[in-house]
């Protein structure tokens, strides 16, 4: 059988700042990021199945993605645990949606949480491939399956 690789691209807007950094991301500030989400498998062969043919209907991954990454992370505020998170909830109308992230909310360490929470939300018979998420026009990190066995 052959593997094939399926991929479903979302967006979203999102702000955060990074506790203790010496740049201008110190502040709270926001992007609009786009994140492609590859997920590798072998085609259902199976002809009574009502997913004959496909690795994973695009309409389920995308409710995966959605359920567990976009509606928590869309139009929210994300600090870690060492910033001082609790002065948030002193002003409900803004701050309303902020996530609290035991790891510092780079690029680089919101990819690595999106993987660890998608892998354990996939069907048995889909691999997660390979994560994007793109934080700037320019800017965006990548985790691989390969990379992290």
């Amino acid at each position: 059988m052959t593997s094939i690789r399926v991929t479903k691209e979302f967006s979203f807007e999102m702000a955060h700042a990074l506790w203790n950094y010496d740049g201008p991301c110190k502040n709270i500030h926001g992007h609009s990021y786009k994140l492609w989400t590859t997920v590798s498998g072998i085609p259902i062969m199976d002809e009574n199945s009502n997913k004959y043919g496909m690795v994973i209907d695009f309409g389920d991954l995308k409710q995966i993605v959605k359920e567990n990454i976009i509606d928590r992370y869309d139009h929210a505020v994300v600090v870690c645990k060492n910033a001082p998170h609790h002065l948030l909830k002193n002003i409900e109308q803004m701050f309303d949606k902020y996530e609290v992230t035991d790891y510092q909310p780079t690029c680089e360490n919101l990819v690595t949480d999106f993987a660890k929470i998608l892998r354990a939300k996939l069907p048995v018979n889909v691999e997660l491939h390979t994560i994007k998420l793109q934080e700037t026009e320019t800017s965006f990190a990548e985790w691989y399956a390969a990379d992290n066995l």
